[in-house]
């Protein structure tokens, strides 16, 4: 019978630690979808472009927006309106945004990004802003 080593024993620990921290963050589509809905499609409605619904996009075209991130004709960013520093600047007249206002911004954009690929034209189940 074999025994094992300390040396073989640290190795296994720190490959099953590996495994732990190497894990991605699972996305939240509910919580993209809240977001968006308080935050993004407030201030469209508000504009003359009017709410943009996430069935009115395939998949692609929505992951597509979102690499490039460019929004408004690409004169800002994408990224902009999911900031802390947005978050905070509008959390007194938005409760979504106050309720977020400590998430981390990466997790808060794969959250929206959850939401508009479950929603989009070609998703599980297509949605609308209302």
């Amino acid at each position: 019978m074999r025994r094992f080593t300390p040396l073989t024993a640290a190795a296994l620990l720190a490959l099953l630690g590996a495994s732990f921290s190497a894990h991605a963050y699972d996305a939240d589509w509910k919580r993209g979808r809240l977001y968006y809905r308080s935050v993004c499609t407030t201030c469209h409605t508000a504009a003359p472009v009017g709410a943009i619904s996430p069935s009115t996009k395939t998949k692609a075209d929505w992951t597509a927006y979102l690499l490039t991130d460019k929004h408004a004709k690409g004169k800002e960013a994408v990224s902009k309106y999911v900031s802390k520093a947005y978050r905070d600047s509008i959390k007194d007249s938005n409760k979504t945004a106050a309720k977020f206002a400590d998430a981390p911004d990466k997790e808060l954009m794969e959250d929206i990004k959850a939401f508009l690929l479950k929603g989009a034209k070609d998703g599980d189940a297509p949605a609308s802003c209302s």
